[in-house]
Parts: structure tokens; C-alpha cells; sequence
């Protein structure tokens, strides 16, 4: 099996930074906005489909993700261990100063995480209550989480920036 961390850290990277980019642009008028106001769901009564919220789940799952278990998971300070159950709801509004700083956080252990990737750590079994997986695919499903994410957040951006 060949692993090159060199290019999926380039994919991680740019898939980060989109995310960033969509944090930096969002305006203020914006940030506690609903996504999908006339789509009632199970994550609208938690506040999930509000800008920030959906930025901090997406950084929430990719940090969680990059230590492949749920158990021992923590993130950092101030940040809480809120998305693992359901009708679990954040304190508060956390600032895009926080989750600018949350991010910076993420690239630097999926960098590390990545940059030290052997492959029998590609090929550890990493078990959530969805399913098991290996920790490489683990990886490619948490790439695809957070430009998942990422792009509904430019898409919301942009949707609006339209309405203007």
C-alpha cells in the first residue's frame, strides 16, 4: 500500500482553507442566520443549520475524526462536547475569532496526524456508532465532510450576496 501524505495533506489543506475563507467572508448580519429558513428539520431546533453552527460542527467532526475515536475525545477550550447525542445544543454563539482560532487548531493536528500517517495506522479499524472503517478511509470520509460543509456555506454566501 502506498500512502502519500504529501498530496492528502495538499487536499486537506485546500479543503481547510475554503472552510476558512467562507468564515472570513460571512458578514456579521449573517452569522446567526438560518441556512434553510423554510426547511423545517431535525437540526434546526438545535441551531445546526444557523452559519456558525454549521462551521463549528464541521470543525467539531474533523477534529474528533482525525483521532479516529469517539472515546477520550476533547475538544479544546472553549469549546464543548456537544454533537454527539441528539437534541444536544451549544451554550452559546462562538465567535469567528473562535472559530478562526478552532480551525487553526484542526490544521495543525490533521497536518500532524497526516505528515506521520504510516500504513498500519492507515489500516487501524476505528469504530462510531455508524459503523467501522479503517482510519485512511476514515480520512478520505472526513475530506469529504468538511467540503461537504464548506460548500454549503459559500453556497449560502452566495445565495445571499444575490439577494442584496
Amino acid at each position: 500500500m502506498i500512502i502519500n501524505q504529501a498530496m492528502l495533506w495538499r487536499q486537506f489543506d485546500t479543503t481547510i482553507t475554503n472552510l476558512e475563507q467562507a468564515l472570513n467572508t460571512c458578514p456579521e448580519h449573517l452569522w446567526e442566520r438560518q441556512l434553510w429558513p423554510d426547511e423545517p428539520n431535525q437540526w434546526v431546533a438545535a441551531g445546526f443549520s444557523r452559519f456558525w453552527y454549521l462551521a463549528y460542527h464541521t470543525l467539531f467532526w474533523l477534529d474528533l475524526y482525525l483521532t479516529g475515536a469517539e472515546e477520550g475525545f476533547m475538544p479544546p477550550a472553549p469549546f464543548d462536547l456537544v454533537e454527539m447525542q441528539a437534541n444536544e445544543s451549544l451554550p452559546r454563539t462562538y465567535t469567528r475569532a473562535e472559530l478562526l482560532e478552532y480551525l487553526a487548531h484542526c490544521r495543525q493536528a490533521c497536518q500532524t496526524t497526516i505528515t506521520n500517517l504510516s500504513a498500519e495506522q492507515a489500516l487501524r479499524n476505528c469504530s462510531f456508532p455508524w459503523g467501522q472503517v479503517p482510519f485512511g478511509e476514515l480520512l478520505l470520509y472526513n475530506l469529504r465532510h468538511v467540503q461537504e460543509h464548506a460548500a454549503h456555506l459559500h453556497m449560502f454566501l452566495g445565495m445571499q450576496a444575490s439577494k442584496a
